[in-house]
C-alpha cells in the first residue's frame, strides 16, 4: 500500500464516522489533511517510508477529538492490533496496529462499516432536463438484503430499463419502501423557492425517510452525499430526528441503496412515459443535443410556459431552447 491508496481508505473512515476530510495536499514524504467533526478540527498526516506506511494524529490539539479520531482507526476491520506499532514518533496514538492494504478496497471497508438493517434512499431524475425528481427508499435487513443479492439488484446505473423495471417490481414485493414524486410543475415552484438543488434534493430525502419510518423500526439511514452532510437532517420532522443518518460517495454500493437507485430509476422512467403518451413525443433522458432538439420541438407544439410541465426549467439549457421559439 502506497500513501494515496492510504488516504483513500482512512479518508473513507473519517466519511463513514460523520468526519470531514479538506484541503489535502502532499508534503514531504507524506500527505496531510484537515479533519472536522464533533465540533473539533486539525491536522492528521499520512507518511511513506521504505519501513512501510506511518500515521500522524500529533497535529490534533484537543486530546478527546485525538483519541476519537485514533479509536476510528483502532476499531477498523483493515488494522491489526498484533503488530508493533508503527506511527510517528510524535503521534499520539496509543493503539498498536498496522494496515493491511493489498487486498482491502474501499468499497469493502464501507460494507463491513454499514448496518445490516438500514433504510437506503437514493434519487432519479436529478441530471435530466425532462422528467419529475423521484426520491425512493428501501428498508432491508439480514434476510431481505440477501435475497435483493441473490436476485441481483445492483446500482440502476448499470441496469437496462427493462431489467430496472423487473427488478423494481421484485424488490417491492421483498421490501417496505417509499417513493416521492416531485413532478415538474410543483418541482419548478419549489426550486423558484428554495434556489438550491440541494436543499430540494434534502427535502425530499427527508419526506421518504419520515414516511418510511412510518412503516418500519429502524435507527440507522444511509444516502449518497450531496452538498453538506447536515442538509437532510436538518430536514427531519419528530421520527426522522431519532435516526442516525449516514452519508458518503457510492452509497449505492450497498444493497439498500442500490434497490433504492432501481426503485426510483423505475418510477422516473414510468412518469417520463406518461408524460410522452400525454403530449404525443419522445422526451429523451440526460441533458444532451437530444434533449435541446426535443425541447424545441415541444414549445414549437405548445409553448414556453408549457415547458414548466415536462422539464426542471432551471438547467442552462433553457435558455438555448427558447432562443428558437416561433415568434
Amino acid at each position: 500500500m502506497d500513501k494515496y491508496k492510504c488516504f483513500d481508505i482512512i479518508g473513507s473512515l473519517f466519511e463513514l464516522n460523520q468526519i470531514q476530510v479538506n484541503n489535502k495536499k502532499e508534503i514531504n514524504y507524506g500527505i496531510q489533511f484537515e479533519i472536522a467533526g464533533k465540533g473539533q478540527k486539525g491536522i492528521y498526516r499520512i507518511f511513506e517510508s521504505k519501513k512501510g506506511i506511518r500515521l500522524d494524529s500529533s497535529q490534533i490539539k484537543d486530546p478527546d477529538f485525538r483519541g476519537y479520531i485514533d479509536e476510528i482507526i483502532h476499531s477498523s476491520t483493515i488494522f491489526a492490533k498484533d503488530t508493533p506499532l508503527n506511527f510517528n514518533e510524535k503521534g499520539s496514538s496509543k493503539f498498536p496496529h498496522k494496515i493491511h492494504g493489498l487486498d482491502t478496497s474501499k468499497k469493502d471497508l464501507e460494507k463491513s462499516k454499514d448496518p445490516v438493517q438500514l433504510i437506503g434512499v437514493d434519487e432519479s431524475g436529478k441530471g435530466d432536463y425532462f422528467g419529475p425528481l423521484v426520491i425512493a427508499g428501501v428498508y432491508t435487513d439480514e434476510i431481505t438484503g440477501e435475497r435483493l443479492k441473490d436476485i441481483g439488484v445492483v446500482d440502476s446505473k448499470r441496469m437496462s430499463d427493462k431489467s430496472i423495471g423487473e427488478k423494481a417490481a421484485q424488490i417491492k414485493e421483498i421490501c417496505p419502501y417509499e417513493i416521492v414524486v416531485i413532478a415538474n410543475n410543483r418541482y419548478n415552484e419549489l426550486y423558484r423557492s428554495i434556489k438550491n438543488l440541494n436543499r430540494l434534493l434534502a427535502w425530499g430525502h427527508a419526506r421518504v425517510i419520515e414516511n418510511l419510518l412510518a412503516k418500519v423500526d429502524c435507527h440507522y439511514v444511509l444516502s449518497d452525499q450531496f452538498g453538506k452532510p447536515e442538509l437532510i437532517q436538518e430536514a427531519l420532522m419528530d421520527k426522522g430526528s431519532r435516526i442516525q443518518l449516514i452519508q458518503r460517495t457510492k452509497a449505492e454500493e450497498n444493497i439498500a441503496v442500490a434497490a433504492a437507485s432501481v426503485v426510483a430509476r423505475n418510477e422516473f422512467i414510468t412518469r417520463i412515459s406518461g408524460l410522452e403518451s400525454l403530449y404525443k413525443m419522445e422526451f429523451p433522458k440526460g441533458a444532451s443535443d437530444l434533449v435541446i432538439n426535443a425541447g424545441k420541438e415541444f414549445i414549437n407544439s405548445y409553448s414556453t410556459d408549457a415547458l414548466s410541465n415536462v422539464a426542471k426549467v432551471h438547467f442552462k439549457i433553457t435558455n438555448q431552447i427558447k432562443s428558437s421559439e416561433v415568434k
